[in-house]
């Protein structure tokens, strides 16, 4: 859309403008307005200069800034679904910290989706981004080896890449997985629940397949087998809703207690039940993973196992900045210590509770 043709049209001041206005050459500019190169020319020159640059509204270039020094004072930051409430928290926490050190941050959404998660890497390098940071990692991505590729240090937070994938040579923040649905479980036996399930995250996806092996691992340290598993295809309330229904229907598996892998999963739980009829805590007790906000505003409030939502951001972005400035830091592995948050979601089971 063309502008009006009795309004001007306002372009960017550039060094000639400037050099016109100042009556100097352009390398004089270029020398006056760089607080490295000022003492090159003298102070009247200078003030000359700047005066003129303040007249026309002349502003550095960061884009040109960035083409001669190959630094653009940018973070991109990937998470795998902005809809969920778990990020918000992390993201404030990492551009809290890079923008105390100066650095603007750029926030995409892969949609769980790894050719996408490509482009986005490609696209961003384009930006002559400094670093990222993965919140997206999953089985089946390349962005590991493609950030390699393309000279862009990164660093995983929430999730790390799953064993096996020959991505060892790059940094992660994220939880103790394992030991956090730990702590569900042991909650759960103290309650007196010894038919407990799993709903379990989707494959594929570290907190997913940690957190399952935590489960087992837990429950066997109780002298207890699942009562029933079920994984959800993602981490979304729909997902969790057919996985609930899933589980109510298997034949045969009752449980009066269901360790659920993420809190969004719980959303639709709740849905299930409710539409099957059944109560949370009364008839079946809940817990969820990550305290994501608001979860103490659902009824009943949902018992789950806090992150540390602050601490994964900031670290992550501390990581980050030291590994860009010094690429043969050795990478790190730090695995956040959660903590149980017990809610109106879990009680002891029911006395005649054979859900179902």
């Amino acid at each position: 859309m063309q502008p009006p043709a009795n309004l001007p049209t306002l372009a960017r001041a550039t060094i000639a403008d400037v050099a016109r206005e100042a009556g100097v050459h352009a390398s004089t500019v270029s020398r006056a307005l760089n607080p490295a190169t000022r003492g090159m020319v003298t102070e009247a020159v200078a003030q000359r200069v700047t005066a003129a640059a303040d007249r026309l509204g002349w502003r550095p270039s960061a884009v040109a800034a960035g083409l001669r020094t190959r630094k653009s004072r940018t973070i991109g930051i990937l998470v795998p679904d902005l809809i969920n409430p778990i990020f918000p928290p992390i993201l404030h926490a990492v551009e809290t910290l890079l923008a105390a050190q100066g650095y603007a941050t750029l926030v995409a959404n892969t949609d769980n989706d790894p050719a996408r998660e490509a482009l986005l890497i490609e696209r961003m390098a384009t930006h002559l981004v400094d670093g990222l940071m993965l919140a997206s990692a999953a089985a089946g991505t390349g962005a590991i080896s493609l950030c390699a590729r393309l000279g862009i240090p990164a660093v995983l937070i929430n999730r790390r890449m799953p064993e096996g994938t020959g991505c060892a040579a790059v940094s992660a923040v994220t939880n103790d997985d394992r030991h956090g649905i730990g702590l569900a479980v042991d909650h759960l036996v103290g309650l007196g629940h010894r038919r407990i399930a799993h709903l379990a995250g989707p494959e594929g996806v570290s907190t997913a397949t940690d957190r399952l092996q935590g489960f087992r691992d837990r429950l066997a340290q109780h002298g207890l087998e699942p009562a029933a598993l079920r994984p959800a295809q993602a981490y979304t309330r729909e997902a969790g809703r057919a996985a609930m229904q899933a589980l109510l229907a298997e034949p045969g598996k009752g449980f009066t207690a269901v360790a659920v892998a993420n809190d969004m999963l719980c959303l639709g739980v709740y849905d299930a039940m409710e539409e099957a009829g059944l109560r949370v805590a009364e008839d079946i007790s809940v817990t969820g993973f990550n305290d994501m906000p608001f979860v103490d505003r659902i009824h009943p409030a949902l018992t789950t196992i806090r992150i540390q939502h602050d601490a994964m951001g900031r670290q992550g972005a501390e990581i980050l900045l030291a590994e860009m400035a010094d690429p043969t830091r050795p990478r790190q592995s730090i695995r956040l210590v959660p903590e149980l948050v017990i809610r109106a979601s879990t009680a002891p089971p029911a006395q005649d509770s054979a859900c179902r």
